[in-house]
Order: C-alpha cells, then structure tokens, then sequence
C-alpha cells in the first residue's frame, strides 16, 4: 500500500504571506507543514560577492516577462531575506482607490483604520524602528540636502533593522551577515518551528487537486540544491487548509494550472498585477557642484563619491502622498542604494540622444561612484495579465540559478506612463537644480518595466469578477484555500509594501481558522507576538468576532 502523507495545513511559501499564518495556526495547534520552493541559508552563507552560487544568486528569483520583470525572493524567509527592510505604513488615500476598474478597489471591510490595529501587531512582532538623521547613509543625506534646497521635505524611512548592529555594508539585499536585519527567520519562522511547524526548503509547488474527503492534495517536486533547472523527486501531501504564499509571480501560476482539476479559477487569478508602479532614476552627481551649492564635503576632499557607502533606503520624498491629489498624481521618491548590476546598467547616458551603452553610457558607468539611484513608486493601472502557465515552476529557467522566463505581460497605460513622467520630472527638479547632477530614468523600450514588490495577481474585494478572494482572502469557489502574499493586496500603494502585506496577513489568521475548524480541524486563535507580548493581541480582540463569520 502506498502511504498519504497527511497533516491539516499546508503553507506555500515562507514570506511575510506564508510566515505569519504558518505561525498562528501552530501556534494554536494546528500541524503546519511550509514548503519553499528556495533554499534555507545560514548567516554565515550569506556572500558578498555576484558570482554564481553564491547567496546572491541562490536567494534570488528574476523573471523576465512581457513588459515586465519581477525580482524576488527565492530562500526560507522569502522577501524579507532580501529586501531592504523599509517598512511604511499605506498612506490612507490608498485604501479609496479606484484604478482601472473605477470604483473602490478594496474591500469596504478594509480602511487605513480598521488595518492599523493589525499594523500595530505586525509592529509587535518585528523590530521596527523609525529611524533618525543619525542613522541615514551619506547617500541619504544627500538626498535630503537635495530636497531641502529644491523646497521640498525628507523623511527617514522606518526600517525592519537594528541600526545598532548595522555596520553600513550596503549587502542587504544579498543577506544580512551582520544578523541587523530583522527577518522572519528572527520571528515567526522560529516561532512557528518551536510550535511543531516543519518548514521544507528546495519544495517547488506545482498545483492542487481534491482530495475525495473534501480537502486539499498539494503536488510538488523537489529542487536540486545548486542547479533549479534540475528536480531530484516529487511528492504530494494532503491537508484540510491550503494557504497560498508563493509570491505574486507565482502564486496565480499554480492556481493557473491547479484549475483543470480544481474546477474554473476566479476571473481575477492572474489579472490585474501591479508592479506597485515602481521605476529606478539614475542621477550622476556633479562632485564640485554638490560641494558648492549643498556645501557637503566628507572631510577627505570628497563631496559625495559614496554610492558604496551606507544601507538600503533611510530618507524618502513623502510631499505627493496627498490623499486631496488626483488618483494618478501621488507618489513617493525614496534614495535606493542599488547593486551595480541589471538596474544602473539599463540606467540610461544623458545627453541630446540618450542611450544605455555606447561612449556617453561608458563614461557614464566611469563615475559609477556618484550615482545617486531614487526609487520611484506611483499609482499604476494594474495592467499585468498572465498566460498559460510554464510546464514546470512559475518560469522557464534558463540559469542555473535566479534567471526565468515567464508569462506576464504587462503593458502600461497611459494613466501608468502619465505617472511616471510626472515623477521622472520631479527627480530631475530637485537633483537638476543648479547643475547638482544630470537625472536619467529607466528605459522601458529594452526590457520593459521592473518591480521588487509585485502585488494584486489574486486580489481581495468585493466583486466576484475584479477579485479572486474575498475580504477574508479566500479562493472564491474554493473553500479552504487562502492567498496571503502580495498577490492579494488590490494595488499599488506608493510606498514599500512589506509592512501592508504582513499586516493583511495577520488579519486574515482568524478566518483560516474558522475554515480549519470548520474542516476538522483542532486549532485556536490567539497566539501572543513571537516574543511572548500580547498588547498587539488585545488590541484587535474586538476586531476577531468580525473575521470569525459564517
């Protein structure tokens, strides 16, 4: 007789959407299998170097499309491994959005309000700290300076990091060896594990089918350790309760090609994806002109010539996030210190016919010490659609590690281009300014746009037809199964979306326990933070009856 693999819940993916849920429910009993599709690496494994294999590679996921390219994480941890630990809230506008289906786009259930008791949880449970002047890099003061003296604001950015452990190395996005980011290998990961979770790297899902007794079969193959072209097995495992975290390039794809057996798929799976509007501007700093008009000098004869120096994003322009703006209008430009690889070298050379490569574009990566990159988030129209998935995975791989080809196509519309100009503008106002720098975007004719936080490929709402889940992030149609990641935030949110999407996590927990106990299930709601506190729990208490429905 072949043996079933069985346990009650099945998380896929182990970001902040598959995390959180992961550790909630073990925490209240549950047996809670995680499978991830990445590895699961060491601080001592994390490298700072480009070369292939090392965790700069390994830990990542790049899936080139049609129109769009998605960088994400590939590792236990997912996203909050690599990214640069900016953790703002959703300014409040954002929950009235109407986009491209012009009317409001998220649930009527959810506002900045009702949300931020959940944002205080998320706070509770990952170090969050808002940080100062003295914590922001040269590169960020210089953003600052800039801004001052253009009559706009700057603001330090809220980070996930313990600014008295960084050591400023700039190798965030690689892994912090320095243990100052605070991951989710720090928190709910461990906290999870401790109450009986498993969480099993190199576990690519594929799909799901039903099971005769009305629960969930997860199919997935194993990974090889150093080649993911290469799988070294496959498996199935049945469970009551499927949650749905593998990421918004991935998630839609397993549903895609889960719909044969399952039955028709929400409309909305695999639609509307946003790149939450995001676009890299390159400014090339002129060093005398940053001494004379901003008075900056480092003290070694150096103005600037620091795009080495300092972390991930500590200052942010916040002056467009007006909710009394026009949809279209608002956005946030954040100083983004960016590896020298894919973003600065499609960074476009100046002048009268710009170009990315040539001698203009080689002189330009000559002074590659004073770029200055500004991070660009604005208001997109959701424009991303997904074909029919890959055979294998949610791309075709064509590296051994990191590099796929998917099936996203995304083609911006003339809301989408209007907005970027109208932030590509703005950068070169405030850093253009008395000959300060000279200002190039990114070009969209080479590789199409580019994103680090997809969003919205499976979103919530309150139209069956314009969202896959509904406001407690279940499949409709599909009783038990869950979406939790970025692909269930309804769209761009003109800030970095870690913190929404873990907070939306967090609120959806009480309604994955109420199908689990409907399904069987012994588990309860109510776990503490990870670290035993429990002020975040009584503050949402009154809200949990609201999300315990029939």
């Amino acid at each position: 007789m072949n043996s079933v693999e069985r346990t009650d819940v099945v998380v896929i993916g182990s970001g902040f959407g598959g995390a959180i849920p992961a550790y909630h429910l073990a925490a209240g009993g549950a047996r809670v299998v995680v499978l991830e599709r990445g590895p699961h690496l060491t601080t001592d494994e994390y490298e700072h170097d480009f070369k292939l294999g090392s965790s700069y590679t390994r830990i990542f996921d790049f899936v080139v499309g049609d129109g769009m390219s998605v960088l994400g994480g590939n590792c236990v941890g997912g996203g909050s491994v690599v990214y640069f630990a900016a953790m703002p809230r959703a300014p409040r506008f954002v929950f009235e959005r109407r986009g491209s289906i012009h009317r409001r786009m998220w649930p009527s259930s959810i506002t900045r309000d009702t949300l931020d008791p959940w944002y205080d949880r998320v706070a509770e449970s990952i170090p969050i700290t808002q940080q100062g002047w003295e914590d922001v890099s040269y590169a960020g003061g210089l953003w600052a300076a800039a801004c001052h003296h253009a009559g706009r604001t700057a603001n330090p950015v809220p980070a996930a990091v313990d600014t008295s452990a960084c050591v400023n190395c700039n190798w965030m996005m690689a892994g912090c060896r320095f243990d100052a980011k605070e991951s989710l290998l720090f928190n709910y990961l461990p906290a999870a594990v401790a109450h009986g979770a498993e969480i099993r790297p190199l576990h690519e899902v594929q799909s799901i089918t039903r099971t005769d007794d009305g629960g969930y079969r997860v199919h997935y193959k194993t990974v090889h350790d150093e080649d993911y072209r290469l799988t070294t097995g496959e498996g199935t495992i049945d469970a009551k309760v499927v949650v749905l975290a593998a990421g918004s390039a991935a998630t839609p794809v397993i549903l895609q090609r889960s719909e044969a057996a399952l039955g028709p798929m929400p409309h909305a799976v695999g639609r509307y994806f946003s790149g939450n509007g995001e676009r890299l501007n390159t400014a090339v700093l002129n060093e005398d002109r940053v001494r004379e008009v901003l008075g900056l000098d480092r003290g070694d004869g150096l103005a600037y010539a620091a795009n080495q120096i300092g972390k991930g994003p500590t200052v942010a322009n916040w002056d467009r996030l007006d909710g009394s703006l026009p949809e279209y209008t608002r956005y946030s430009l954040e100083q983004l210190y960016f590896p020298p690889g894919l973003g600065t070298i499609l960074a476009l050379a100046g002048g009268t016919d710009p170009t990315w490569f040539g001698l203009d574009k080689k002189e330009m990566l000559r002074h590659w010490r004073s770029w200055l990159i500004i991070f660009q988030m604005i208001e997109d129209d959701n424009e991303g659609v997904f074909g029919p998935p890959p055979a294998r995975g949610n791309a075709d791989r064509i590296s051994q590690q990191m590099l796929g080809v998917g099936r996203l196509s995304y083609k911006p519309t003339a809301n989408t281009l209007g907005a970027w100009a109208l932030a590509d503008a703005e950068c070169k106002d405030i850093l253009e300014r008395d000959g300060l720098a000279t200002v190039t975007p990114w070009t969209n004719d080479l590789v199409g746009a580019y994103t680090v936080h997809p969003l919205a490929s499976c979103r919530i709402g309150d139209d069956p037809y314009t969202s896959a889940l509904d406001d407690l992030h279940e499949l409709r149609g599909h009783p038990g199964i869950f979406v939790t990641d970025g692909s269930a935030v309804p769209g761009a949110l003109t800030v970095n979306p870690a913190m929404t999407i873990s907070a939306l996590a967090e609120r959806a927990v009480p309604g994955i326990v109420r199908a689990a106990r409907e399904r069987g299930v012994r588990v309860t709601y109510g776990a503490p933070a990870p670290d035993g506190s429990t002020a975040g729990r009584r503050a949402t208490a009154p809200l949990v009856p609201t999300l315990l429905r029939d």
